[in-house]
């Protein structure tokens, strides 16, 4: 997921535009703002985080919020993906589900919001939920050919997501924009559909739902209702035409998603705005039906098949 921005991207074929004062309040600091702003920036502040508990970390790369008890979602709303790592605390160690863009330094951040022992997990593998793995030194990994391919880091696209249309302001100070790549990562332990993470008063199950990606998981805590979906699902255009997306797998895994709803009650994605109430996920497999029946007709933009089902929208390779 990391050749295009997820944010309004058929606008960007309109080009860049004059920065204004509905950009990002914290796009300013760092280093001094590009004299023009990518048409995405002007959906930020997103409203959705306003009845959110903000908790102030010292980068202001990051924001953080309070999404539930012991929870914070680390927020990247300076880059096009937005993309929201987890951190989820228990009473012995923590979580962080997902390290971001690895543009800015989270493992700081984690250190300014817990004492705990950390343990990295990814949704998947993609680079715009692995770039701050190298700095943890255990990180769990699913037994999957692919999470192995990715661990060993790669330049491809890192110097597309920091491309002038896909940054909101500016670059943390320091960055090094020419070197900017996944660096590599050390599998400590491999897990698999069905284990669990004991954290300390807080249980985490392990759901493999392939098809965005073959390592694609979300996290299952049953006891506070919480169901944490990755990019399986995510308030924005889902993509699935990368060439490692498999649409069988997929709507097994939205179909095993919905079947939960009833159980949780809150949904957290990776994307954009981290709450979702859990009425998305019958929605979400019922929507992904009506384009594998051919109820639902796409449209072709940027090369690809986007379907629009209510709220819903998908973003699909054409067919050949």
């Amino acid at each position: 997921m990391t050749s295009w921005p997820r944010c309004v991207r058929w606008v960007l074929l309109l080009g860049l535009i004059l920065a204004d004062a509905t950009c990002h309040p914290l796009a300013t600091q760092g280093l001094p703002p590009p004299a023009v702003q990518p048409a995405w920036c002007r959906a930020l502040p997103r409203p959705e985080y306003k009845p959110l508990e903000r908790v102030r970390v010292s980068d202001s790369w990051f924001e953080v919020y309070r999404v539930a008890p012991d929870v914070f979602a680390i927020y990247e709303p300076h880059q096009a993906e937005e993309v929201i790592s987890y951190l989820i605390l228990g009473t012995r160690q923590a979580v962080l589900f997902d390290t971001g863009m690895g543009i800015s330094d989270i493992q700081s951040v984690t250190a300014e919001l817990t004492a705990l022992p950390i343990v990295v997990l990814n949704s998947h593998t993609h680079l715009d939920h692995v770039g701050g793995n190298w700095q943890f030194k255990d990180v769990l990994g699913m037994d999957t050919d692919f999470t192995r391919a990715r661990a060993k880091g790669t330049t491809a696209g890192a110097q597309d997501e920091i491309g002038p249309d896909m940054i909101c302001g500016s670059l943390p100070n320091g960055f090094d924009s020419t070197s900017y790549a996944t660096r590599p990562w050390t599998i400590t332990r491999w897990i698999h559909d069905g284990d669990r993470l004991d954290l300390g008063g807080r249980v985490l199950e392990i759901l493999s739902t392939p098809g965005h990606t073959p390592d694609a998981v979300c996290l299952l805590d049953r006891a506070h209702g919480l169901l944490f979906t990755g990019d399986t699902y995510y308030p924005a255009p889902i993509w699935l035409f990368r060439p490692e997306t498999d649409l069988d797998a997929y709507a097994t895994s939205v179909q095993r998603l919905a079947a939960l709803a009833s159980q949780l009650t809150t949904v957290l994605g990776a994307h954009n705005v981290p709450i979702a109430a859990p009425q998305i996920l019958p929605r979400l497999a019922s929507a992904f039906d009506d384009i594998r029946s051919g109820r639902a007709r796409p449209t072709m933009e940027n090369g690809k098949n986007t379907y629009r089902v209510g709220e819903l929208s998908f973003v699909l390779r054409a067919a050949p």
